[in-house]
């Protein structure tokens, strides 16, 4: 007779559950790039349009970088105009003490 020993039943149990995971696995993923569509459907961006998008989405960072950038050149020119007018200030009452 052709008996199984147990090493052998071991490995076509470990291959059996492993086929079992991997189709699992493609299913779940199957379900997600399901679900990620459907959203996306529901906010009106078909799927041709992803390119569109994601051009979309890097005109919008370069646009948020330049504006932080220029509000950090603001930030800066303000500190100058009242560092300036504050060393004015100063000068002046100087000139005015020393010129009395």
């Amino acid at each position: 007779m052709n008996t199984m020993r147990d090493e052998d039943i071991r490995t076509v149990v470990a291959e059996t559950l492993a086929e079992q995971q991997r189709l699992h696995y493609e299913e779940i993923d199957a379900l997600v790039l399901r679900t990620i569509a459907t959203i996306l459907t529901s906010f009106g961006i078909e799927e041709e349009d992803r390119k569109e998008l994601r051009a979309d989405f890097q005109h919008l960072r370069r646009w948020r970088k330049s504006v932080e950038q220029a509000q950090s050149y603001t930030f800066k020119a303000v500190i100058t105009v009242i560092v300036t007018g504050f060393v004015g200030a100063v000068w002046l009452g100087i000139k005015v003490v020393l010129g009395k």
